[in-house]
């Protein structure tokens, strides 16, 4: 899961294209922590900043801006779930032929064996890192390039894009920049991942008008881009330097069935995606939960609840709806450091643990004496609930029940969430029961499948066009099926992540984060003996690496 944008400035002149991208970035920064990236271009000349860490790292809060002219370009956000974490992955990609491309993707691709073997043996492109967003890029360069054109048209444009649809197969949506001419925005043919594009008129040529695409809408509207409009499944929509964005149904949708995972945990809850409002379908999902509840447990538990208190900060929303269905008080009895981030995909148990209690603190006047009503978005691998649960008993209250805003997570997630290997999930080979006795909470409910598509329907918009969505993280079934022996392709790049992230943890303890990440660059290229992954991506000038160079 990952932030794209692309933006066009309507003045031709203009070369401030990468100040509204930084600014984007921000609004998207809690779909990648990793690493970010931007690209510009002016003149038919490519500008790249790009490196591992949050946006205001990577931009040294936004004093790399003025190396990057242009007035257009894209951005990216990386929360990865293939390759390493090497800076060399930091995205965009560019590739100098056909025409100068850069490519951002949010998504993973599920049959990328099988895409390496094409490139190599085919295409004969050569592939330099791990990442399957560089897969996706060379498809779609090599298929330009098999138009035999040194100069392409919008209907290039889209003719090559078939072959992506073609071969690779998941879940995608990506913006590009081609360097001089103009940006492009498609999207996965099941919709999947999400991307929508807006207006506004340009700030300094009059009749000009500026266009935008980005991961969800609240990057638009934020900065003042309005006419909101989804990218359909199957579809891309190309902006040319001075022309209105043409739109085109490269294949036919397969379904529309964006990810639920985006309205239960990942979406910001001010964005609408695909005509559904994430704040709507949160409250939703607490209705919901307090129906299930009552089933579940029963009148006279209920009434024992003295207390409903959110996990923050996703589940704010729907533990809130959830304490007004049941008549219970509700109190933001934890409070949240912001300056830890996720747990779910930190590398091992012990990290997680630890990260937990860096996270929230609890306010012990709130459960002492109580029982008590905890309210997440989701329970993955148990390690987070069990410690929440303990913080909250240390707390002196009398008892804990847990609910949980989505189902029993008991598969893989295929299309670009790092959660867990089978195995290491809390609901494998568990029943409802022995899970609450693992995160030891002394009554654990899930809302049900059918609960959680309800409340999303019910916050779509009458113009929504989304049928379905993609659930196979609950049931195993995926909608675009996976190729087989995925799962255990998945499983041991996973292994091989976590040694490197144990290995890393172990050599950098005591070491500062710019200690860990440094590295050398020569003439000659990267030098670091830390390992391959942390190798520099020097494909193209990039000001990320000439500035550590001269600081």
């Amino acid at each position: 899961m990952c932030g794209i944008v692309a933006l066009l400035l309507g003045d031709p002149k203009a070369t401030t294209a990468a100040i509204d991208i930084h600014e984007s970035l921000y609004y998207l920064q809690h779909r990648g922590q990793d690493a970010a990236g931007i690209t510009v271009s002016q003149g038919g000349r490519v500008y790249q900043a790009k490196g591992n860490g949050l946006v205001s790292k990577v931009m040294n809060d936004g004093a790399r801006l003025q190396q990057l002219p242009g007035n257009l370009g894209i951005g990216h956000l990386r929360y990865p779930t293939a390759g390493t974490s090497s800076v060399s992955e930091a995205q965009p990609f560019y590739v100098n032929t056909p025409f100068g491309l850069c490519m951002s993707v949010n998504g993973n691709l599920v049959n990328t064996e099988e895409l390496r073997r094409f490139l190599d043996v085919e295409a004969r492109r050569h592939i330099n890192s791990d990442s399957d967003s560089e897969l996706l890029l060379n498809v779609y360069a090599h298929s330009l390039t098999e138009l035999g054109k040194s100069r392409a048209n919008s209907e290039d444009i889209f003719t090559a894009l078939r072959a992506v649809y073609d071969k690779c197969q998941g879940a995608f949506a990506c913006t590009v920049m081609i360097a001089g001419f103009g940006i492009l925005g498609f999207r996965d043919a099941n919709g999947i991942r999400p991307l929508c594009i807006g207006s506004r008129p340009s700030a300094t040529l009059e009749g000009a008008t500026d266009y935008f695409m980005a991961s969800e809408s609240v990057a638009l509207t934020q900065l003042g881009f309005s006419n909101i409009r989804n990218i359909k499944p199957g579809e891309a929509v190309f902006v040319q330097k001075g022309c209105a964005p043409i739109f085109r149904q490269v294949v036919t949708p397969r379904s529309y069935s964006p990810d639920i995972f985006e309205y239960v945990y990942f979406a910001r809850p001010d964005t609408v995606m695909d005509g559904i409002s994430v704040y709507r379908s949160r409250q939703n999902m607490g209705i919901e939960l307090a129906k299930t509840m009552r089933e579940v447990l029963g009148d006279k538990i209920i009434d024992e609840i003295d207390v409903v208190v959110p996990v923050p900060e996703t589940s704010n929303t729907s533990a809130a709806a959830l304490a007004a269905q049941l008549n219970k008080p509700y109190s933001n009895g934890f409070v949240k450091n912001r300056y830890v981030f996720r747990t779910f995909i930190l590398p091992n148990q012990g990290l997680r643990k630890k990260s937990v209690r860096r996270k929230l603190s609890p306010i012990e006047c709130e459960f002492e004496g109580r029982n008590v009503l905890l309210v997440d978005d989701s329970l993955v691998r148990g390690t987070t609930s069990r410690e929440i649960v303990q913080m909250v008993r240390e707390c002196k209250a009398k008892k804990v029940i847990f609910a949980s805003c989505s189902p029993k997570i008991t598969n893989q997630h295929i299309y670009g969430i790092d959660l867990a290997d089978p195995a290491e999930l809390a609901a494998h080979g568990r029943t409802t029961e022995e899970i609450a006795k693992h995160i030891q909470a002394d009554h654990l409910v899930y809302l049900t499948l059918e609960g959680m598509k309800a409340a999303c329907m019910d916050a779509a918009d009458k113009d929504s066009l989304v049928e379905d969505f993609e659930v196979g993280v609950f049931t195993g079934k995926y909608v675009t099926g996976v190729p087989e022996g995925y799962h255990e392709h998945l499983s041991s790049l996973r292994k091989g992540k976590k040694r490197q992230a144990e290995a890393a943890g172990l050599a950098s303890e005591g070491r500062d984060e710019s200690t860990r990440n440094a590295v050398l660059v020569t003439n000659s290229g990267p030098v670091n003996d830390a390992g391959p992954e942390y190798r520099e991506d020097i494909s193209i000038h990039n000001f990320a690496t000439e500035n550590r160079n001269h600081e």
